[in-house]
């Protein structure tokens, strides 16, 4: 005996089906993107070395990346070994990429990087900050890293005071070989 079952049910759960799992993958994408972005990071493990300045004084820069934590966060050192190293510690939140930016100047600016990430760049966007009395005191506001090619980095780091732009320090890398 065969049975007979109608066939408007069956595809409307075939479409429901379909409709969940296309949700799910298009809830996924940003945190793909954004682990592509970790990767980027994690890509720059070692030392690089360039030029850092604010358009009027430049001076000789090394700056050197490791991946720690089971590869789940990136640490930069800026300076490392002088009297003015920082360090910024970079890794996901969800679906963006956040860091903490532990400051020469005593405060700990804290950005993420939006969702879509440009296959070349990260721009990471102010969100808070420890030691920070209030938000017209001097800190780094945003920083935007350019993945020029395996071995050339660019980065703009951008600081604020009295509430606005007060100046850019850029730092163009080449990893030393």
């Amino acid at each position: 005996m065969l049975l007979r079952v109608p066939m408007l049910p069956l595809v409307g759960l075939l479409a429901c089906a379909l409709l969940a799992y296309a949700a799910d993958a298009k809830k996924d994408a940003p945190k793909e993107k954004a682990a592509t972005a970790l990767d980027a990071f994690k890509n720059l493990a070692g030392e690089w070395v360039g030029k850092g300045g604010d358009g009027k004084d430049t001076t000789e820069a090394k700056i050197t990346y490791k991946v720690t934590s089971n590869g789940s966060a990136v640490v930069e050192t800026i300076g490392p070994g002088t009297e003015h190293e920082m360090v910024t510690m970079i890794h996901l939140d969800g679906d963006k990429v956040v860091l903490t930016h532990y400051c020469a100047l005593g405060n700990q600016p804290r950005m993420k990087a939006p969702a879509k990430l440009d296959g070349k760049k990260v721009a990471f966007e102010f969100a808070d900050a420890t030691n920070l009395k209030s938000d017209k005191d001097m800190h780094m506001h945003n920083v935007t890293y350019t993945f020029v090619d395996d071995d050339t980095l660019k980065t703009e780091w951008t600081h604020y005071m009295d509430g606005k732009a007060a100046g850019t320090m850029v730092f163009e890398l080449k990893r030393k070989k």
